[in-house]
């Protein structure tokens, strides 16, 4: 596969929004970082051809509303908010698939905050903007903004208060972010989930994550790989982090009730050690 030598190459020099003692989110980010790394298999046609067009979700009432918060750059940054119940200071944050905050992460963050009792905000990175046509989503992902997904990310820490602890969880482009958002964070950060995202790769920024991650990974991904996910494994040892990743003999997008390529079996078991795992957190 001839993207497979550039991941291996480059998701080495992957270079996190955060750094060990700063919290700044605006520093330039490394063009060959790791979100940036999987936001050009856009350009691949096998890989937009691998992402069908989402199917309309039948249920549209959710539990939760939009918010809006203010961020460094001066733009509203925007989410979607559903609040525990009684209230406590634990966050969930969820980060979108390339096809923006559609209906379906709204499902994920009623379904979680369900199943936890806990806070969950659904991060737009992108601003409002969403679709269910791979050749635009493929777009809509080339053109985020690392520095102002960074910043929106920030503008949802101080929106929510300093007395919260966070935990990530993040599927596809937003698999990455996820554990961006993680390193961001930094001693707020509790647990981090990535489902079928490129991963950062560089041992001084992993050195920095303050949690372990739990990696829910399609065998017959052919973007993020095995050999993807074996060095992320080899990487997090390295920099004295933990990591667990759980194989489903299937292709990505699995756990998306909304694709296609929705594997009902393998995503339940897939949420069901995402929920042990969060429950301890």
């Amino acid at each position: 596969m001839k993207y497979l030598s550039l991941f291996l190459a480059v998701a080495f020099l992957a270079l996190s929004c955060g750094q060990k003692n700063s919290r700044s989110c605006c520093q330039a980010p490394n063009a060959s970082d790791a979100t940036a790394v999987f936001a050009s298999l856009s350009d691949d046609a096998a890989f937009r051809n691998a992402h069908p067009s989402p199917e309309t979700m039948s249920d549209t009432t959710f539990q939760g509303k939009m918010v809006a918060f203010d961020t460094e750059s001066g733009e509203k940054g925007n989410g979607y908010l559903v609040s525990a119940a009684p209230t406590n200071t634990k966050y969930l944050l969820l980060f979108h698939e390339w096809w923006g905050l559609n209906d379906y992460i709204k499902k994920e963050a009623d379904f979680w905050r369900n199943e936890l009792d806990i806070n969950v905000l659904a991060i737009d990175l992108y601003d409002g903007k969403v679709t269910n046509v791979a050749d635009e989503a493929g777009k809509l992902m080339q053109a985020n903004d690392p520095l102002r997904s960074a910043a929106i990310i920030a503008g949802a820490e101080k929106f929510i208060g300093p007395s919260a602890d966070f935990r990530t969880m993040g599927w596809c482009f937003g698999g990455g972010w996820s554990l961006r958002a993680a390193l961001q964070l930094q001693a707020r950060t509790k647990a981090c989930v990535i489902y079928y995202g490129m991963p950062e790769q560089d041992i001084e920024k992993l050195k920095t994550l303050q949690s372990d991650v739990l990696f829910i990974h399609p065998d017959q991904d052919k973007w993020i790989s095995k050999e993807v996910v074996s060095d992320f494994e080899a990487n997090m040892k390295k920099a004295g982090k933990r990591t667990s990743v759980h194989h489903y003999d299937t292709d990505h997008a699995f756990a998306n009730p909304s694709s296609p390529r929705y594997n009902e079996q393998a995503a339940k078991e897939a949420r069901a050690v995402v929920k042990g795992y969060l429950m301890g957190k």
